[in-house]
């Protein structure tokens, strides 16, 4: 069964359906208990839903960090590869509306893409973190991987979602995505970008470089 296919039929079920939808507007990642009390389900039907997203690739699962005893809580968010015929905007499309603002603007790359950081990050007054660059990332399709250096961290971003235009046209691509980066942490006293290193968008690992005042 292709991948579409497959997603057709999970999405077949509408309770599946609208939990899906609902994954997929939230302002940021969901857990079991805001499902079922949203949806009036036990947990148990919410993870059998969850399960049967997650692999029709149409929701993505993390492991929060541990807050405490007992095992920490799965978080869902849409999968960044979903098709948008799904009511989700996927990877080409958010590119279409950045390359669309070059052009209307005629605002440098790193320009468009530091306003997507700005987007990305909201109008929270919490500081920046390392984590919630790897998370903005993350929910972007680049499956990154973080690790510590001394005086900085490496934000490994092992998948491209944007692989056959960076092909074409990597200079503009990795512009936005260093923009998008800085756009991030734009205003943190303890966080700033470094540089992006890019890679062959066929094998990733482009490396984003995050100057960090305090490494613990």
């Amino acid at each position: 069964m292709t991948t579409l296919q497959h997603q057709a039929r999970a999405l077949g079920d509408p309770t599946r359906h609208e939990i899906f939808r609902y994954v997929a507007e939230a302002d940021g990642p969901t857990d079991v208990a805001e499902l079922t009390a949203h949806f009036g389900l036990n947990h148990n039907a919410i993870r059998q839903h969850l399960a049967k997203l997650v692999d029709a690739d149409l929701v993505t699962e993390t492991t929060a960090p541990p807050t405490g005893r007992g095992r920490p809580k799965l978080l869902y968010t849409a999968a960044p590869s979903a098709e948008s015929r799904w009511g989700v905007t996927g990877p080409y499309e958010r590119l279409s509306h950045l390359l669309a603002e070059i052009i209307r603007t005629g605002d440098t790359a790193v320009e468009v893409g530091r306003r997507e950081g700005h987007r990305l990050r909201g109008d929270g007054d919490e500081p920046v973190t390392v984590a919630d660059v790897e998370e903005a990332m993350a929910r972007q399709g680049f499956a990154p991987e973080t690790r510590p250096k001394r005086g900085r961290v490496d934000v490994v971003l092992q998948n491209c979602p944007f692989e056959s235009t960076a092909l074409d046209d990597p200079e503009t691509v990795c512009a936005l995505h260093l923009g998008i980066a800085q756009g991030l942490v734009e205003g943190s006293d303890a966080l700033s970008v470094d540089e992006l290193v890019p890679k062959d968008p066929r094998r990733a690992g482009c490396r984003l470089q995050l100057h960090v005042e305090d490494p613990a």
